[in-house]
C-alpha cells in the first residue's frame, strides 16, 4: 500500500474518532450543567477543555455558549468537532477508491450536516445535534467493518481509531481523577456521585460498569474498569490489544519478517496494562501512570509514521 494512502486512512480514522469523543463530552456536559451552580459549571467546563486538550477562545468573558461554539463550530480551533470532521472528509477524499461507496456517502452526509448547523440553531436543543454526530460516527465504523475488505487499509483505519481512543481515554481519566481525588470532600459515595457517573458515561461505560460492579461507584473500581478491563471497547487495555493486533497484521501483509519499533512499543504498552494492578497504580501515582500511557501512545504514533509513512528511501530498499 502506498504510504500516502495509509496516512490518509489512518488520519481519517483518528479525526472521526476525535469528533465522536468531542460530541459525547459536549452533549453530556451541556446536559449536566443545566441544574448546577455557576461555580460547578465553570469547573466542569475546565475539565472538558482539559480532557479535549483544547485552549480556550480568545474572548473574555466566555460563557457556556461561547465555549460550545468554540469546541463545535470554530474552524480556527483544530480540535473542534467541525474541524475534525472536515479533516476526516479531506483525507478520505484523497483515497476515495480505497473505501466503499457506503463509507464515503456516510462520511459526506455527516460532513454536510455539521457544516449546515450553527450554534444559534443547536444551543437550545444540543442533544438533537450531538446525538446524530455520535450515531453517524458509529454507523461509519459499522460500514467500515461490514463493507471494506479487512486488508492493510482496514488495519490502518483500526490503528488510527484505537491509538486515538487509548490516548483520549487516558487523558480523560487523568484530568478527571486528578481533580476528584485531590478534593478531600469528594468521593464516589458522597455529594460528587454525579461526577463519577459522568466520568463513566463519558466513556459510554456506565451500564457496563453497573453490570460488573453494581452501582457502587468507587474510584479504584472506576479506574480499573476504564484502564484495565479487557472486554470494554473504551478501555485503554482493550484499545492497546487492538493496536498491537493491527500492527502485527500490517507487518504481515507488508511482508516484513522483522518486528518493527511500532510493534515493540505496542507490545510494551499492552504488557504494561496486562500486568498492572489497580491497587498498586492508585497507591503509587495514577497521574504519572496515565501520563506514561499517553506518552507511549505518542511514541507508537511516531513509530508508525517513521516505519510506514515517512520512511526514507534507504529504509524502503533495505533487505
Amino acid at each position: 500500500m502506498l504510504s500516502r494512502v495509509a496516512d490518509s486512512l489512518y488520519w481519517m480514522s483518528r479525526y472521526l474518532e476525535r469528533a465522536e469523543h468531542t460530541a459525547r463530552l459536549l452533549d453530556l456536559n451541556l446536559n449536566m450543567t443545566l441544574d448546577q451552580s455557576s461555580q460547578v459549571t465553570e469547573q466542569r467546563w475546565q475539565l472538558v477543555m482539559s480532557s479535549l486538550r483544547s485552549a480556550g477562545p480568545d474572548v473574555d468573558p466566555c460563557d457556556a455558549y461561547c465555549l460550545t461554539d468554540h469546541l463545535t463550530f470554530n474552524t480556527d480551533n483544530k480540535v473542534s468537532l467541525v474541524s475534525c470532521i472536515t479533516a476526516a472528509r479531506e483525507n478520505v477524499s484523497q483515497v476515495r477508491e480505497q473505501i466503499s461507496s457506503e463509507m464515503y456517502e456516510q462520511l459526506n452526509q455527516l460532513y454536510l450536516e455539521v457544516r449546515r448547523a450553527r450554534i444559534d440553531h443547536i444551543y437550545a436543543q444540543p442533544h438533537e445535534f450531538y446525538r446524530p454526530v455520535k450515531e453517524g460516527s458509529h454507523l461509519f465504523q459499522g460500514l467500515t467493518d461490514s463493507t471494506m475488505a479487512h486488508g492493510e487499509g482496514w488495519h490502518f483505519i483500526q490503528l488510527g481509531r484505537y491509538i486515538e481512543r487509548a490516548s483520549a481515554t487516558a487523558t480523560l481519566l487523568d484530568v478527571n481523577l486528578r481533580t476528584m481525588l485531590d478534593s478531600p470532600d469528594q468521593s464516589a459515595g458522597g455529594q460528587d456521585y454525579i461526577s463519577w457517573v459522568a466520568l463513566l458515561k463519558s466513556c459510554t461505560a456506565f451500564e457496563a460498569y453497573c453490570q460488573t460492579y453494581t452501582a457502587d461507584l468507587r474510584p479504584d473500581r472506576i479506574a480499573e474498569f476504564l484502564l484495565l478491563n479487557s472486554e470494554l471497547p473504551r478501555s485503554v487495555r482493550f484499545a492497546s490489544e487492538m493496536i498491537e493486533t493491527s500492527l502485527r497484521a500490517v507487518a504481515r501483509l507488508a511482508g516484513s519478517s522483522q518486528t518493527g519499533r511500532a510493534e515493540r512499543l505496542a507490545g510494551r504498552l499492552r504488557a504494561t496494562l496486562d500486568y498492572s494492578q489497580v491497587d498498586e497504580i492508585m497507591a503509587d501515582n495514577i497521574h504519572h501512570y496515565l501520563e506514561n500511557i499517553q506518552r507511549q501512545c505518542a511514541q507508537i504514533h511516531n513509530a508508525v509514521q517513521q516505519q510506514y509513512i515517512a520512511y526514507s528511501i534507504e529504509a524502503a530498499l533495505a533487505p
